[in-house]
Formats: C-alpha cells, structure tokens, sequence
C-alpha cells in the first residue's frame, strides 16, 4: 500500500521555470494509459509573458488567465475561473484511467468548485498525476503534501522523472 491510499497519486514540485510542464507533456507522451486533464502553458507576446493558457488531453486550448481579462487576479494576471470549471466538468466523465492535473496552484485554487473537486477526487480511486507549487501555504495543497508522494524536479531529474512516474502508477 503506498502512502495515501491504495490508488497511486503522485505529485510534482519544483522551482518555477524547472520543466514540471514539460515533464507532464513527455509523460502524455509515452504513458500507455488513458489520462485526461489539463496542463498549462504561457502566453506569449512579442516575447512577454501576458497570460497562460490551460490546454486540456483531448486537445481542447482555452485562455485561462491574460492581463486583459477582468476578475479575480494573480499577481497582474486576471483569472477566468469558468474555463477551468468547464474542463472540470468534462473531466467528472467515469472513463479515465488516469487524472492529470497541472498544475494545483494560485490561479486554480481561486475556484471553489475546483478545491471542491479536487478534494473529492483525491480520495476517490482515480490515479492522480499532479502538481503543486513548491511553496504554497493552501490547505487543500499543504494536504496533498502530508498524504502523498511529492517528488521535486530538477534539471538534473527532469528528463527521467516521467518514466519513473510511469514505474511507479504501473
């Protein structure tokens, strides 16, 4: 039984800019699972950061957060909190093997349904892949950290860490 729970989660932290996303993308890669979930990406314009995007497994692509767009915010970023409550949505589907989630952070975590969700589903009997900032002081993300494997990545580890993810939900 692994730490958790008798369902394999596991989740990723590093410094910003470490290759977290990057990783999650080579894991979608060669994992010989269905996943579903999302993962982030920068916006970029005439090379400044002006948002993210949340681009989800079955190649849906939403803009999640810009310094245009109103509401809640992250620093100079306005979160649009709905996008990911709909990806959400289509992820409640019972056909998945496994969840993927990246990432647990500031601009996810302003959605209640979502901190909702995500507490459902960690201790439902879903193989989780997520990940979390390395310093966050939210109890939903401070749990994770208590209850599950939490591997760092660094450069050095970057390259191996989705095959041994792969080992390790196998």
């Amino acid at each position: 039984m692994c730490k958790g729970g008798h369902v394999k989660k596991v989740f990723l932290t590093g410094k910003p800019g470490v290759g977290k996303t990057t990783a999650v993308k080579k894991l979608i890669e060669v994992i010989p699972y269905e996943v579903a979930g999302f993962y982030t990406e920068e916006i970029r314009e005439k090379g400044e950061r002006v948002g993210f995007r949340l681009i989800t497994t079955w190649g849906e692509s939403f803009v999640f957060a810009h310094v245009d767009i109103e509401g809640p915010k992250v620093s100079k970023y306005g979160v649009d909190t709905k996008v990911l409550e709909r990806v959400i949505d289509h992820l409640a589907l019972p056909n998945q093997e496994i969840l993927l989630i990246d990432e647990i952070g500031k601009m996810e975590l302003l959605s209640g349904k979502f901190v909702r969700w995500m507490e459902k589903v960690l201790t439902s009997n879903k193989k989780i892949i997520g990940t979390v900032p390395i310093r966050s002081k939210h109890p939903l993300v401070e749990k994770i950290r208590r209850t599950y494997p939490v591997w760092e990545v660094t450069p050095t580890n970057r390259e191996a860490i989705p095959f041994k993810i792969l080992d390790y939900i196998k």
